[in-house]
């Protein structure tokens, strides 16, 4: 086990509905995911872990937090595509619950006539996955890799009920976000997405090395993981980095002002929002919204901007959404 790998608590500061605000039950986990009992054992600190940097240990993490909490009875992801940290992604997703309820009087909408679309939904399916199990709400998810669509798709096959629920559909144009994936008549609810981080393999290899070496690992050996949580060129990688991809986003979503009611991304940097500010106010968007999110020392936040005013919003629940 290695002793500089993080201890068994997911992150502190979690949403309050979060499931995965305490302490990893490895006893529960491995009761419910035998396989996962191969990779526990006792960190520096005398407390049941796993190695964090070893890809296999996480998806079998991810496939006993998946199945216990959220129901997916089989889930698995091919190596070196994105194994994302579940406590994480469930946070993003309650977060923008809240983001709905507020223009909702207050109450989170739930059920399937709440349609949402995961831009970049991966192999891994994680954020449908939980926003169904947590909010039944109805997803699509796109792609631009026809290999990870196929992983993703398998994990609905694998499941009952979930091919009602998730559709997914693949971007033939890694240039493109909304056009080609959205119909012409068709409405979303929430647009989410957690965009590719970096503006080339070096800097995601810059990335790998800093956190190799905040593991205790000095500069890492050449088998280190591209991340910890691993990941292909095109979940890392894309031109002009978060940025660059959230800006196309930005550009594309005034293309269908009233096909969504909130549109949404990730951001990671800091440094990256004054491009956004700034793009969202040439786009005349209504009403944006920077929502802040802290994961122990690691802080990120959530872009929102509609084109919808306040009435036409809360109008939004009362008839105006198709799809």
């Amino acid at each position: 086990m290695n002793p500089g790998a993080p201890s068994n608590t997911p992150q502190s500061s979690l949403h309050p509905r979060n499931r995965h605000g305490g302490r990893y039950d490895f006893a529960m986990l491995t009761a419910c995911c035998p396989e996962l009992a191969a990779h526990v054992a006792a960190n520096a600190f005398g407390d049941d872990s796993i190695d964090f940097a070893d890809p296999l240990a996480l998806r079998a993490l991810n496939r006993a937090l998946l199945r216990h909490f959220y129901g997916v009875g089989t889930w698995d992801i091919p190596a070196r595509y994105l194994c994302p940290p579940i406590p994480g992604r469930a946070d993003h997703l309650h977060y923008l619950a809240d983001l709905l309820a507020a223009s909702d009087g207050g109450e989170i909408p739930r059920g399937t006539d709440v349609h949402v679309l995961d831009i970049g939904t991966g192999a891994n399916l994680v954020y449908p996955l939980i926003g169904h199990a947590e909010y039944r709400w109805r997803f699509v998810g796109s792609d631009i890799e026809r290999g990870a669509l196929a992983s993703a798709q398998a994990i609905i096959d694998a499941n009952e009920g979930l091919a009602d629920a998730i559709e997914l559909r693949h971007q033939p144009s890694p240039a493109r976000v909304f056009h080609g994936i959205v119909r012409r008549d068709e409405r979303f609810d929430l647009v989410m997405c957690n965009p590719p981080f970096h503006a080339s393999m070096e800097d995601a290899r810059a990335g790998s090395a800093r956190k190799w070496k905040n593991l205790g690992r000095g500069a890492g050996p050449a088998r280190a993981p591209v991340l910890n949580f691993g990941g292909r060129s095109a979940d890392l990688v894309c031109a002009g980095g978060e940025a660059g991809f959230i800006l196309r986003m930005i550009e594309e979503s005034a293309l269908i002002p009233r096909q969504c009611r909130w549109f949404t991304s990730l951001v990671a940097k800091a440094g990256s929002l004054r491009a956004i500010e700034s793009a969202l106010s040439a786009a005349g968007v209504r009403a944006r919204r920077i929502i802040e999110m802290a994961q122990g020392q690691k802080r990120s936040r959530i872009v929102a901007w509609t084109y919808l005013t306040p009435r036409e919003q809360q109008a939004w629940r009362s008839g105006a959404r198709g799809g």
